[in-house]
């Protein structure tokens, strides 16, 4: 299958491309990023195309050769959740780019949304419930799907939503907490300031995430909003801890240095029923 995947160089990005790769896929690569892009050891496998999805293009869907799919994935400014860029520039540059791909053909669209659509909702979360919004991307993302759906009215086309819970590995934000905990090791330091530690999360390698991705756009038994989890809460203490485990090194936590954020509740994780389901029916 012919495949156009945004945001390749991006921190799942990368991942996601390789997952294809692996199932012998045709993958078209884009970003505004060349040189970041041939630094990856699947540039050459992959035909990429430098695109700005802003840029002024009368049809998208001929321009990156009538993909049979798009997983789009391209999202700009995080993690700074609470910018107003999301609504005000975000939202839109990312809902004309899609819906010129559509207009033009396009047939399969499969995008990754957030856990932060659910707001300041506690406990399992499942995608049936109501979005309860806080935060300006978690917004602007869950008004883009229904931009989608209601072009869904007008044009005949099958829609993917991946609700994204929390991710880790190779790659991510340096401000994630992983991140500044193997700088901490790194430098050496006996101390890693922290959170009380006790906020209960939802958490998946981006490996495994990738893989979810690529299946769920392979399938099309399951469609709509589909959580990307792993259905059992982890505290962020715990997952620091196995870290470090895992990793065979030892630091002290200095937990409760910085206060819990305010952009999420306290303990949240996702219901995976959905997931499983397009698993089992994924090739």
């Amino acid at each position: 299958m012919k495949v156009l995947v945004t945001g390749a160089t991006g921190f799942i990005g990368r991942y996601v491309v390789n997952e294809l790769l692996k199932r012998q896929h045709h993958v078209i690569a884009t970003s505004k990023d060349q040189n970041k892009a041939y630094s990856y050891e699947w540039f050459s496998q992959v035909e990429y195309i430098s695109c700005d999805l802003n840029m002024a293009q009368e049809n998208f869907f001929q321009f990156f050769q009538q993909p049979e799919l798009l997983i789009h994935l391209a999202w700009e400014g995080l993690p700074n959740y609470k910018d107003l860029f999301h609504l005000e520039e975000n939202l839109f540059s990312n809902y004309r780019f899609l819906k010129n791909m559509l207009e033009h053909g396009l047939k399969n669209l499969v995008i990754t949304g957030t856990c932060f659509e659910y707001g300041m909702q506690s406990g399992v979360l499942s995608e049936d419930m109501e979005a309860k919004i806080d935060n300006p991307y978690g917004l602007a993302k869950d008004t883009l799907r229904k931009f989608l759906e209601q072009l869904q009215k007008k044009i005949d086309f099958d829609l993917k939503w991946v609700r994204l819970f929390y991710v880790y590995g190779k790659g991510q934000s340096p401000n994630s907490i992983l991140s500044q905990l193997d700088r901490a090791l790194e430098n050496g330091e006996t101390t890693f300031k922290m959170s009380g530690g006790e906020q209960l999360r939802d958490y998946l390698p981006v490996e495994k995430v990738a893989e979810y991705i690529v299946k769920i756009a392979m399938q099309n038994k399951v469609r709509g909003i589909i959580n990307c989890c792993s259905g059992t809460p982890t505290s962020i203490r715990k997952l620091v801890e196995n870290y470090l485990e895992k990793k065979h090194k030892s630091v002290y936590l200095n937990l409760g240095y910085y206060p819990y954020p305010d952009y999420e509740p306290m303990a949240f994780w996702g219901y995976n029923k959905k997931l499983k389901m397009a698993l089992e029916d994924s090739v």
